[in-house]
């Protein structure tokens, strides 16, 4: 399915549950979100995905979540790969919070107590199933030999932080900044999740990789450092660990950059490496 059919189903869809103000936002290569208004839900998104797997995923978590701190699934037609879910107003993205350490104490306010445990654990891979299957596409990648290694390294590293956070929760897969925006009451709510089973702790690192930019000097090493010791300090969690788990996460990132035509950002995963083994 061509994400021209995506368009197309735009507006049967919207005949069919009877939006209007419908208005194209953001276009993904493999997903098409278009912001509407319900008369029976309110300010409604309307995803369409080119792979109905993949949004079939989100759909069961969002049924599972039900609301909570999550955004409320309200239509789905999963055979299409097509949801109407609820739309967070004002919506403002936690990546325009300027203040460092506010950014965290959200965040850390927000994941504890944010994960429920599956309805049915199997509908879901495991955080450990992603790492094992990207590290086994990356072996056969030839161009990218010095990636494959850092990854099997990573997954090593994983089987390891499983045997000691052994939580069995329903994962968002996806927290990061653009994923946790202002609703009513002055809270945040998260949105777009991918859907794994879990520690709680998988969830962290992701946030943590969105504070990463090109500039990898002093100044950017210092605050990383800060970021872990404020992670640690009010998640409960070693700072050994936590930058075991953004090497991690890390390395799984570049995968993904890799399977979207990008190239891989090599001096971030030796940077949280050598972070990892500076302890």
């Amino acid at each position: 399915m061509s994400l021209t059919i995506c368009r197309m189903k735009i507006e049967q869809y919207a005949k069919l549950w009877n939006l209007s103000e419908v208005e194209h936002e953001e276009n993904h290569p493999k997903s098409h979100i278009t912001n509407c208004y319900s008369d029976k839900y309110g300010p409604c998104v309307l995803k369409t995905d080119v792979f109905p797997n993949e949004i079939n995923t989100v759909c069961r978590i969002l049924k599972e979540y039900n609301g909570k701190r999550f955004c409320k699934l309200f239509e789905a037609d999963m055979r299409n790969g097509v949801l109407l879910i609820e739309r967070i107003l004002p919506g403002t993205r936690l990546r325009a919070e300027t203040n460092l350490d506010k950014r965290l104490n959200l965040f850390c306010e927000l994941i504890q107590g944010l994960h429920n445990k599956p309805a049915e654990k199997a509908a879901y891979p495991t955080y450990m199933d992603w790492i094992s299957r990207i590290t086994k596409y990356m072996e056969q990648c030839k161009e990218y030999v010095f990636l494959y290694e850092k990854m099997a390294k990573a997954e090593s590293i994983c089987r390891s932080l499983c045997e000691k956070y052994s939580g069995e929760m329903l994962l968002h897969g996806d927290l990061h900044h653009d994923n946790i925006v202002l609703g009513e009451n002055n809270q945040y709510r998260v949105i777009d999740p991918k859907g794994a089973v879990g520690d709680f702790v998988f969830d962290i690192p992701r946030f943590i990789l969105n504070e990463f930019d090109d500039t990898m000097d002093d100044n950017f090493h210092r605050k990383y450092i800060h970021i872990i010791k404020i992670m640690a300090k009010r998640l409960n969690i070693s700072n050994e660990d936590i930058k075991r788990l953004v090497y991690a996460e890390m390395c799984m990132a570049h995968y993904w950059n890799i399977e979207s035509g990008e190239e891989p950002k090599i001096d971030h995963v030796i940077f949280t490496e050598k972070a990892m083994e500076a302890e």
